[in-house]
């Protein structure tokens, strides 16, 4: 069911080419995507064979899209936490006392407002290759200094090497509008639909 590899064989029988009309592949994985109630986020990780498992990252992992378990240092004073966080890194490492990162994690904006942000995202790409060299060129500065991104910032969340709880799921940029969108976000203490309204209201 999660398999990337089984879905993108299922769109080219369809007629969707992941290399060109890059923006109707888009919008076909996200229709997908949409269409799925409820994603099991252990079971995805367990099938995601189409993904490489990352031990680590770097600072060359800015810009790429990740996926893994994640259980807060302060979980017991936090308002609401994701405990399967879906990041782009902006900051590897991230200046602290503690080793860590800086990232935009995609599932604290409502679906549509996660595909808005992409978009936008979108045009800062390195290349249109879609490839393991494919990256967004961003960094806070970047985001924070232009209207068009202004949705990342209730996104923008400090997470701490030491409380990752899975490997780092490296995701394939052909498959960021699908795993996106899929509803794998798992938010303690709060309804998601609860953290999205307070994300719209820091917009």
């Amino acid at each position: 069911m999660y398999k990337f590899s089984t879905l993108a064989q299922k769109g080219k029988l369809e007629g969707i080419n992941l290399n060109k009309d890059a923006k109707d592949a888009r919008d076909w994985f996200r229709n997908q995507a949409l269409n799925l109630k409820y994603a099991n986020p252990k079971q995805f990780q367990k099938n995601a064979t189409a993904f490489q498992n990352m031990e680590n990252l770097s600072p060359n992992s800015v810009g790429k899209m990740y996926f893994y378990a994640y259980d807060p240092k302060l979980k017991a004073t936090l308002p609401y936490y994701d405990v399967f966080p879906l990041v782009y890194p902006l900051a590897v490492p991230y200046p602290g006392k503690e080793s860590g990162f800086l990232g935009i994690n995609l599932h604290y904006l409502s679906p549509f407002l996660r595909a808005k942000l992409m978009d936008a995202l979108y045009q800062t790409l390195n290349n249109t290759k879609y490839n393991n060299t494919t990256k967004l060129i961003i960094d806070y500065q970047i985001l924070n200094g232009a209207a068009q991104y202004k949705h990342f910032k209730p996104c923008v969340k400090h997470y701490l090497f030491s409380h990752v709880r899975s490997p780092f799921q490296y995701v394939p940029p052909t498959a960021w509008d699908y795993v996106a969108l899929l509803p794998m976000a798992r938010f303690q203490k709060a309804s998601q639909e609860m953290v999205w309204m307070e994300s719209l209201l820091k917009i």
